[in-house]
């Protein structure tokens, strides 16, 4: 009798879903910290630890249930699909958080960036400040595609790297 394969989306959804609890919580952190305008590298390496994390989890976690042998396609399918549900949930919070929960999110944060702008190219006029934020609020919607396809190549990228590290194949005979 033949074993039951397990099926990579069933692992997928649940590391997926817990990826995306896991954005969320921390981006609430960062809300409540009002660190949440912020773009950083440590709060974007930390983003990127706590999703190559899960990703090892999934990823083995399926080579467990998988009877001990792992492919690198199963790795990439694990990963990338719970990289992308992950990056679902965390958009969605993203988007009530700026459009209900702080509906002046991007004013505030362009407030903020301004300064940092000025000081970078002094030479930038007033009206070109205003013409690069007109531009920037009307192209605002892109962040969500944008967002989807940078966490689906993280997710191919950190599950080409777990599966070749976890890679088993099954004996042929």
């Amino acid at each position: 009798m033949e074993e039951q394969q397990p099926k990579t989306g069933k692992f997928a959804l649940n590391y997926g879903l817990l990826l995306g609890v896991i954005s969320v919580v921390f981006g609430v952190m960062l809300y409540t910290q009002k660190m949440h305008y912020e773009r950083n590298t440590a709060i974007i390496v930390i983003s990127i630890v706590i999703m190559a994390a899960i990703v090892f989890m999934a990823v083995n976690a399926f080579k467990k249930a998988n009877g001990g042998y792992l492919t690198i396609s199963e790795a990439l399918k694990v990963a990338v699909g719970a990289a992308l549900i992950g990056a679902v949930i965390s958009l969605a919070y993203q988007f009530v958080l700026t459009n209900f929960i702080e509906p002046d999110f991007m004013d505030k944060a362009i407030e903020m960036a301004k300064p940092k702008a000025m000081e970078q190219n002094p030479s930038m006029t007033e009206e070109q400040w205003e013409q690069g934020v007109e531009m920037q609020k009307s192209l605002s919607w892109l962040q969500y595609p944008i967002g989807l396809i940078i966490n689906c190549v993280l997710g191919l990228i950190l599950g080409l790297i777990t599966g070749l590290i976890l890679k088993k194949s099954k004996a042929d005979y």
